[in-house]
């Protein structure tokens, strides 16, 4: 298999600073991020297997973070969405991680603990996409591929012997 792709971040708040300083926090931690300002604008960059996770606010002018929440799980369930608001309340943060939201924050909040958060994220969404294509492998692997489970030089060369 080949390298996995780096896992994008994709920022979506209205509040100039609250996204500028928080694209900081994450470049600086090591994240490639892609801000931006509404969910309309978010919405193209959305796909099933995309590397990404999401960073949304919940209020945001036009479509809501929560409401953009169910679209996003209706295009991959299994895209890890972490919503943040600095309205929130207790009722708000359980009926998101019931429809599936990966975490739920308050504003303010550290940067360590959203860079936690981010990087547990990412890193469910890397296991995700492996697992996705391991299965997409062994789905199309016919003959001796099959049987001789994979793709290390060595595998590759006792498959070539076999054949």
């Amino acid at each position: 298999m080949s390298e996995a792709p780096a896992i994008l971040v994709l920022l979506v708040e209205d509040d100039e600073d609250v996204r500028l300083s928080t694209t900081q926090v994450l470049t600086l931690a090591g994240f490639q991020v892609e801000a931006f300002t509404s969910v309309e604008r978010a919405r193209a960059r959305i796909g099933f297997d995309l590397p990404a996770v999401v960073v949304c606010d919940v209020r945001l002018p036009g479509r809501s973070g929560t409401d953009w929440l169910l679209e996003v799980r209706a295009i991959d369930a299994e895209m890890p969405v972490i919503l943040v608001t600095g309205h929130g309340h207790i009722a708000m943060a359980v009926k998101a991680m019931r429809e599936g939201a990966y975490d739920f924050i308050e504003k303010p909040f550290s940067s360590e603990r959203l860079i936690a958060i981010v990087r547990h994220a990412i890193e469910r969404r890397q296991l995700t996409l492996q697992v996705r294509a391991l299965r997409d492998a062994l789905e199309n692997w016919h003959g001796i591929q099959a049987v001789l489970i994979g793709s290390s030089a060595q595998m590759q060369q006792v498959r070539r012997t076999v054949m």
